[in-house]
């Protein structure tokens, strides 16, 4: 047969999915077609191209280790109108977790054709969380709304958090095992070879015998561990593009066979070693890499966790039932016990308590809350039972505003990219050109046989492999995680190093932050009161979960009191033959705005029979180091801010006391966040530290954040890293090592190409076998790995 007759066996890959057409026998399934490998993708094609969005197929990016985009023929059709919620103008909202998301094609896609139906108000897809909200009007079904969408091969189900880590969790653990095969394998094959390195004058057939094992043990663990790779780089070629995972693969690949076909002719030289340790070394750093893609999840939904709380209705004939959250419809009646987080947004109708709101206002203190006061969903009622009018639920509340807040913050920070990648972007390309033109060298130009000239490709594909490249970012940040941890901070993203070199705005949160968020009792120069008052109340206060009440007790050593009646949002009362004490606040105790010292912090009031009352003032104390910290950084350039939600006063006190100029009291979540919009709309890098839920939206907008180890769990969600203790130095630690580390990855970088740029040459010469060039390989990364320990040196700042 002549060639221009000869068959096209070149793979076919279906249009719209990507995946091959042809079976394994060379024929064409059923339903399918020279373009497509079956009919649903064939009208999924038809349909994307007929709506004028072919430019997906531009811009689109296939994840290798997700299931291909293709719709099912015969899949059942879910009914989503149980989970549809409907508001009190008539908007239906309907929240759901999409499969087989990999790019931002894939948002661009799924809101524009959702966008494009004429009931639809709003679709909103979030690529990190997977979460699409759907709002439209009208008598429109939720399942005809989304089925253009299913047509395409996107599967939705209702929002379900759990299944978002399924994938995650199966992925990280494949790295696991991989990465554990690959490591007892490296240690047995390197036995192996430093046996023949030894220069021991064996027989031939002893070389060949070790040989044979190292193939043995080798080629299992290659086929096995170099997956994670292999699938990325055959997803790219099939695309039509190269990848960092392409060079890796073909390296590991033709040294293992080359190695095999030295074994099998006798040869002296066989290079498993190289091939199962390099894969060794480069699945450390995918598995880190993993590790830290999955945190930006979960703090939205630890958010949202905070909003399941059951809900306890009261109907008209006074009975109860406890419904979910988004059973609840607004003007029902519910009732909050005591010590019971609350579910809704309301407005109390009977009842008076003391409710935790640190969550919504990061402020320790309790708020007293009386008939016709305000209440929000996430908050927690303390001392006693309130019945609340709905007014919100669900993606009413101001949770659910915090929770969209922070996604689209989070949304906002998935577009930034690692360096090492932006250099194995361009680097990969050039390694195969360069492989690819010294066999055609070698054969073109010289007289050596072929297996050499395939012998010298396999140098250069070995020594230029990106295995420096590929651990100068993971491993600094390995050692500078394991030093700030030494110091008591803990590095939660991957990318917070590199956020951190670029900071010259730091902005404070107060409470929790620069304060230690605990309410100490105050001993005034004069003694307003007495050491039995003290006693008194301490015994008083035993009796309360009140962290003023705390407070005392935890100041003075006291027997606990008996016969204490605890009024809800107003203080304690304890009656004796003589009369009643009461301890409290200032109108409580009856005491006039005249008496007293004017306290701008909280304050007890102890009013004793026959005596006049007493006044103990508290104070939120700051960080032992706050001063120090804060003028170590406007020693070193960098702005610092405050903003709190606590009051004027008390904000400015602090900001004066110490020297911070730039500061802004009462400002709510939605505030913080516009303030640092504003300054990284000026051009600002933003150091984000704060402790409360109020916070965790600006922890997320920031361009990074840290949170001390006292925040709330959702916080220190949010946060790219939580320091432990009392002391505010890990601010100044965490800016140190980011910068140390910065110099240290550049420096990695520039060792790496210079390696490159010495051995290059001598491998394209054929002055480089294959041994020679897997220890040059080898010595690179440990030059890398040894430039990186020098982070380890460094005293605490």
């Amino acid at each position: 047969m002549s060639a221009s007759s000869a068959p096209d066996i070149s793979p076919k890959v279906c249009l719209h999915c990507g995946s091959p057409i042809l079976s394994d026998d060379g024929t064409h399934p059923e339903g399918s077609s020279d373009d497509f490998c079956c009919r649903g993708c064939k009208a999924a094609y038809e349909l994307v191209n007929g709506l004028g969005l072919s430019s997906y197929y531009q811009r689109r990016c296939i994840d290798p280790d997700s299931k291909p985009l293709r719709p099912e023929d015969h899949e059942a059709e879910t009914d989503l109108s149980a989970h549809v919620q409907t508001d009190s103008d008539g908007i239906h909202t309907l929240h759901l977790m999409v499969e087989g998301i990999h790019c931002a094609a894939c948002v661009w896609l799924i809101e524009t054709i959702l966008g494009r139906q004429p009931d639809v108000v709003q679709a909103r897809m979030n690529m990190t969380t997977r979460r699409l909200i759907l709002r439209w009007q009208g008598d429109g079904s939720a399942s005809a709304l989304v089925e253009p969408i299913n047509r395409i091969g996107y599967r939705l189900v209702p929002y379900d958090p759990a299944a978002l880590n399924l994938e995650t969790v199966r992925h990280e653990k494949e790295l696991l095992r991989c990465m554990a095969v690959a490591g007892f394998a490296a240690g047995n094959v390197m036995l192996l070879s430093v046996s023949i390195w030894a220069g021991v004058d064996m027989g031939e057939y002893t070389r060949d015998m070790f040989h044979w094992l190292s193939a043995l043990i080798a080629f299992p663990t290659i086929a096995y561990t170099i997956r994670p790779f292999s699938r990325s780089a055959l997803a790219a070629l099939r695309n039509g593009r190269t990848n960092m995972d392409v060079p890796i693969t073909l390296g590991v690949m033709l040294a293992a066979l080359m190695s095999l076909w030295e074994t099998i002719h006798g040869g002296h030289h066989a290079y498993f070693d190289a091939a199962v340790t390099l894969l060794f070394f480069l699945l450390i750093g995918r598995y880190l890499d993993s590790r830290a893609r999955g945190q930006a999840r979960s703090a939205a939904e630890h958010l949202l966790a905070l909003g399941a709380q059951a809900v306890t209705v009261l109907r008209d004939d006074g009975s109860r039932v406890v419904l979910p959250p988004r059973q609840v419809e607004v003007g029902m009646v519910v009732l909050v016990a005591a010590g019971e987080r609350i579910g809704v947004d309301g407005v109390v109708r009977d009842g008076q308590s003391d409710v935790d709101t640190s969550l919504i206002t990061g402020e320790s203190l309790p708020v007293s809350i009386k008939t016709g006061d305000k209440v929000f969903a996430g908050t927690m009622n303390l001392s006693s039972p309130l019945q609340l009018t709905v007014q919100a639920v669900g993606e009413g509340t101001l949770l659910a505003e915090i929770v969209r807040m922070m996604e689209v913050a989070e949304q906002g920070r998935a577009s930034y990219v690692a360096l090492a990648d932006r250099v194995a972007r361009y680097y990969a390309p050039v390694v195969h050109i360069m492989a690819l033109l010294t066999f055609s060298g070698w054969m073109i130009f010289t007289t050596a046989p072929w297996q050499q000239a395939l012998l010298t490709a396999v140098s250069v594909l070995i020594i230029t492999c990106p295995c420096a490249i590929a651990l100068a970012v993971p491993v600094v940040q390995v050692i500078a995680s394991g030093r700030l941890l030494r110091r008591g901070v803990l590095l939660k993203s991957a990318t917070a190093l590199e956020r951190l070199t670029a900071v010259d705005t730091v902005v404070f949160d107060k409470t929790g932050t620069l304060t230690l968020g605990k309410p100490v009792l105050e001993r005034p120069d004069s003694a307003p009161w007495s050491t039995e008052d003290l006693r008194i109340a301490a015994g008083m206060a035993a009796n309360s979960r009140h962290p003023l009440s705390r407070a005392l007790v935890s100041s003075c050593l006291a027997p606990v009191l008996d016969g204490i009646e605890e009024i809800p949002g107003k203080g304690l009362r304890m009656v004796q033959a003589d009369g009643e004490t009461l301890l409290g606040s200032r109108s409580f105790c009856a005491v006039s705005h005249e008496q007293g010292i004017t306290s701008e912090g909280p304050e007890l009031w102890l009013r004793r029979p026959g005596r006049e009352a007493v006044q103990f003032r508290f104070s939120d104390a700051l960080r032992p180091d706050a001063a120090e910290v804060v003028r170590a950084l406007q020693g070193k350039g960098i702005q610092v801010e405050l903003l709190s939600g606590d009051r004027e006063p008390v904000v400015r006190r602090m900001a004066t006391a110490l020297g911070i100029s730039h500061w802004q009291a009462e400002a709510s979540p939605a505030d913080k966040c516009a303030r640092l919009e504003k300054l990284q709309g000026a051009g600002r890098k933003v150091l984000m530290v704060g402790d409360g839920l109020n916070d965790a939206p600006a922890l997320a907008a920031a361009t990074v954040s840290l949170s001390p180890s006292t925040a709330v769990d959702v916080s220190q969600t949010a946060a790219d890293a939580v320091f432990q203790g009392e002391r505010l130095s890990p601010v100044l630690e965490v800016l140190e090592v980011a910068k140390k580390s910065d110099r240290l990855v550049r420096g990695n970088f520039g060792l790496a190409l210079a390696y490159n740029a010495v051995t290059i040459p001598m491998a394209v010469m054929g002055m480089v076998t294959p041994l020679i060039a897997s220890i040059a390989m080898s010595s690179s990364s440990v030059l890398v790995i040894a430039n990186a320990m020098r982070l380890v040196k460094g005293r605490p700042s």
